[in-house]
């Protein structure tokens, strides 16, 4: 609707009307000529389809249509469309029966609240409900950090804390499905084992598959191995990890991650933005990463300031989920430092170093941006 992109544009809104009005014609033609008056009518009717102009092009020759078009010999009470609305059973998720009366407070007048609750793997999307409300009253800045502060004991379902905006703070004792975190907008994520578990937390499978995928902002931190696709699409959110499957950090654009174990195959492929930082447990770690578009540093030879940010963050990482493994690493910091890789995309790597050569030589406006155009940041026009 931007009127400089409209102007562009020679079409007018009443065109595409009159386009889909004369479709409307054509179908009805048809319809009118199979015998229908209605869409419903139509649905199941195979007997009315000719294939034979498909089948008998070249391409399609041999291709046996039967078993898509055999329509079942069932009764008149078996429906061939919807008839009957479906329940989604909304009105039993967990936010719906419990989340959003609790945090009433927080919601209406910014009051902080602690809730406590078991959660089981039947419960999906929790905290989504809530988020939605907090977000439609405050906007995208949310409430203040761990204003709302969820505690659950039990196994998530899927898309635990998806969507959830700042000012929310959710703590798992136990594990969870699939999509933890997804599309993480600003809250916080903490998922370690239940007290008292025999397993090692670094060894056990704590999340599910495509955690925090298209994460936008935010934290986690999982005492724990994750499922693959570990941070795919993430462009802004921050995690701590202790192992990943396939495919870690696939596509991701920003953000901050740091895995302090194995991670699988294929890790930062399609990676154009954002930083992983990886404990090379084992000294396999270069061979399972992609290297096609990222490139990779031994951390001891960062910077200062990359070094105490991943100790500070794994510093928050034990505060938060009384890591095992964080603790060993901080206490035999300078041996462990060694064995930690900084994961940094090219082109990402490239543009931060125009900026600080902008940034150095105080350029500003048209200066600025004939040193990024030098520099094949941009290009002309």
């Amino acid at each position: 609707q931007d009127p400089e992109l409209r102007k562009n544009f020679e079409g007018k809104p009443e065109h595409v009307v009159n386009f889909m009005t004369f479709i409307a014609m054509e179908y009805r033609e048809i319809m009118a000529e199979l015998g229908f008056r209605t869409i419903n009518e139509m649905v199941g009717r195979v007997e009315c389809l000719d294939t034979n102009e498909a089948t008998e092009h070249w391409k399609a020759q041999g291709v046996d249509l039967t078993s898509i078009f055999h329509k079942p010999d069932v009764g008149d009470h078996v429906g061939s469309y919807k008839q009957l609305a479906q329940d989604h059973g909304l009105k039993d998720a967990l936010d719906n029966t419990h989340l959003l009366t609790l945090c009433k407070p927080a919601i209406e007048r910014g009051e902080k609240v602690r809730v406590e609750l078991p959660i089981v793997n039947v419960n999906r999307v929790v905290g989504t409900i809530t988020g939605s409300e907090i977000s439609r009253k405050y906007g995208a800045k949310g409430l203040p950090e761990d204003t709302i502060e969820l505690k659950f004991t039990g196994s998530a379902g899927q898309s635990f804390g998806a969507f959830t905006p700042p000012g929310m703070t959710f703590r798992l004792e136990g594990d969870a499905n699939d999509y933890v975190g997804k599309g993480l907008s600003g809250a916080k994520i903490i998922i370690y084992p239940t007290r008292g578990a025999r397993f090692k937390a670094e060894e056990a499978i704590i999340i599910g598959n495509v955690a925090l995928y298209g994460a936008t902002s935010g934290e986690a931190f999982f005492n724990g191995i994750a499922g693959e696709r570990f941070c795919v699409r993430n462009s802004g959110a921050s995690a701590v990890v202790e192992g990943v499957g396939d495919h870690g950090c696939e596509y991701m654009t920003g953000g901050q991650v740091i895995v302090l174990g194995e991670t699988g195959r294929n890790f930062a492929a399609g990676m154009s933005g954002g930083v992983a930082y990886v404990y090379d447990i084992d000294g396999q770690f270069g061979k399972r990463l992609n290297h096609e578009m990222v490139n990779l540093y031994r951390l001891i030879e960062s910077s200062d300031e990359d070094i105490a940010l991943v100790k500070s963050t794994i510093e928050q990482h034990v505060a938060y989920t009384d890591s095992p493994r964080g603790k060993s690493l901080l206490e035999n910091w300078n041996e462990e430092l060694p064995k930690f890789y900084k994961v940094l995309p090219s082109d990402y790597e490239r543009m931060l170093g125009a900026f600080k050569k902008v940034e150095a030589l105080g350029l500003t406006g048209d200066e600025a941006a004939m040193a990024a155009f030098e520099e094949g940041l941009i290009t002309k026009g």
